[in-house]
């Protein structure tokens, strides 16, 4: 499957493993699919033979945390974090290193082929995991070696992360899978601009698009990449779809003056 075939799918038929390891091959052309899925499988071995689904939530927890971060090595890239490859899935199996959401996305992957009800928590500046026992769910963080978050832990992640929002429990809610893959490709997309990486930047912008087709942001950004790159037919397209969305928006003005620019004409538009 390529990625617009992904993200074409009806939201409940996306797939988190999927989706993570198509921005991967994005990176890595000739990305082994099946060696990944081993990998997968077999770090979950072990959690499988405990019999997790059959304990509570926390014990869960501790037996994620000891076997992931402990035995395994998994944490969060303190030292660089911003290198692209973090948010890799591929690499983070082999380096045993990534960032929040990445890892989160790991956490959430071992523990489902072990039995345990997990899913990805979009938390404000910082990825989580919530797992489910059926009776009282808690938050892990697998940047931070997968420790349990109760409500003051995740006060203060939320006070350091400069929410101006007060904690609420609503913050805990599993994020659909299309949020999470987006999520994802939005910390390429600020590592990329950051790096003047044009072409990879714009990979990136086309693969947000075809998860979020509504972004006029997004739209009107890759219009300007394009212009950059001296796609100027591609740059007058995605311009004047974004006037055509927002036709009142602030920066309108300048976006005609940028689509006159790319035309070749000069004064105002007729």
């Amino acid at each position: 499957m390529d990625f617009p075939g992904y993200a074409a799918q009806p939201d409940h038929e996306l797939d988190l493993l999927t989706g993570a390891l198509l921005i991967a091959r994005d990176a890595y052309p000739g990305l082994d699919w099946n060696q990944q899925l081993g990998e997968l499988s077999a770090l979950s071995e072990p959690l499988l033979r405990l019999g997790l689904s059959h304990l509570p939530a926390r014990a869960q927890a501790r037996a994620l945390a000891d076997h992931l971060a402990l035995r395994c090595g998994f944490r969060g890239n303190t030292e660089d974090y911003y290198d692209p490859r973090n948010s890799f899935l591929n690499d983070v199996l082999a380096l045993r290193r990534g960032i929040p959401i990445s890892l989160s996305v790991l956490y959430v992957e071992v523990s489902r082929r072990a039995g345990v009800r997990a899913s990805g928590v979009g938390f404000p500046g910082h990825f989580l995991v919530r797992l489910d026992d059926g009776a009282s769910p808690i938050v892990i963080d697998p940047f931070n070696g997968g420790e349990v978050l109760d409500e003051t832990a995740l006060s203060a992640l939320l006070k350091r992360s400069n929410y101006r929002q007060p904690f609420s429990r609503e913050m805990l809610a599993p994020t659909p899978v299309r949020h999470v893959i987006a999520r994802m490709l939005m910390n390429l997309r600020g590592i990329y601009a950051s790096r003047a990486d044009y072409p990879r930047l714009l990979l990136v912008i086309d693969r947000f698009l075809d998860l979020m087709p509504e972004s006029t942001e997004e739209l009107r950004d890759r219009g300007y990449l394009h212009a950059r790159l001296g796609a100027a037919e591609a740059a007058v397209a995605d311009l004047e779809a974004y006037v055509d969305r927002l036709p009142h928006a602030g920066d309108v003005a300048e976006v005609r003056q940028a689509i006159l620019k790319l035309r070749g004409r000069s004064g105002t538009e007729n």
